[in-house]
């Protein structure tokens, strides 16, 4: 299996959804399998404009570092987006990445249309987050935009790791409960 690309959504490095990160990224690396971090605060990736560019193409008209990301996406089996909870939702960061998927789901149309798409339902996408409240709906939102970001990348969800009640900096690498599931879960994503 090729490298799983890990979106780090996080404008803050070293922060507790990165710790949680780092466990999967441990269990994947257990399972024989390796994982490339992309930490998205890093790149220039703007937000979609709404133009309906990539309608006809298939292709996002804004040049930026969102082509790379694209690539990556096309050629993972696996994929792992990583976001705290702000607001009931993912990043700002992560949903810049999240909605310049809309060229992808365009792709996807155009290539069905012309019968040249392939479903293959081995291809999983997964979600790590880390909330710093206890609310009972506090992942409902992220976790149903992963599903469409899914759907739109041509790829189907694998389910999310999902903490919380994580607030205080540094918190997350003192819980060796969650990153103990963290491991497993960064096997269970090579299945």
């Amino acid at each position: 299996m090729d490298k799983i690309p890990v979106f780090l959504g996080s404008p803050r490095r070293k922060g507790n959804s990165e710790a949680l990160a780092d466990a999967v990224i441990r269990g994947i690396e257990e399972a024989g399998g390796k994982a490339e971090v992309v930490r998205l605060v890093d790149y220039k990736i703007a937000p979609c404009i709404g133009c309906g560019g990539c309608d006809k193409t298939g292709k996002c008209v804004i040049i930026d570092d969102m082509q790379q990301m694209c690539e990556k996406i096309i050629n993972a089996r696996r994929l792992i987006i990583v976001s705290p909870i702000y607001f009931y939702s993912v990043t700002a960061q992560t949903k810049a990445f999240i909605d310049r998927c809309q060229a992808l789901w365009n792709r996807k149309r155009l290539l069905k249309k012309k019968g040249e798409w392939q479903e293959d339902p081995d291809r999983k996408g997964y979600l790590v987050s880390v909330a710093a409240t206890r609310g009972e709906k506090v992942f409902d939102g992220a976790v149903l935009t992963m599903i469409y970001t899914c759907d739109a990348m041509g790829i189907g969800y694998g389910g999310g790791l999902l903490v919380r009640g994580v607030d205080s900096r540094g918190e997350m690498k003192k819980d060796s409960a969650n990153l103990e599931k963290g491991i497993a879960f960064g096997r269970d994503c090579l299945k």
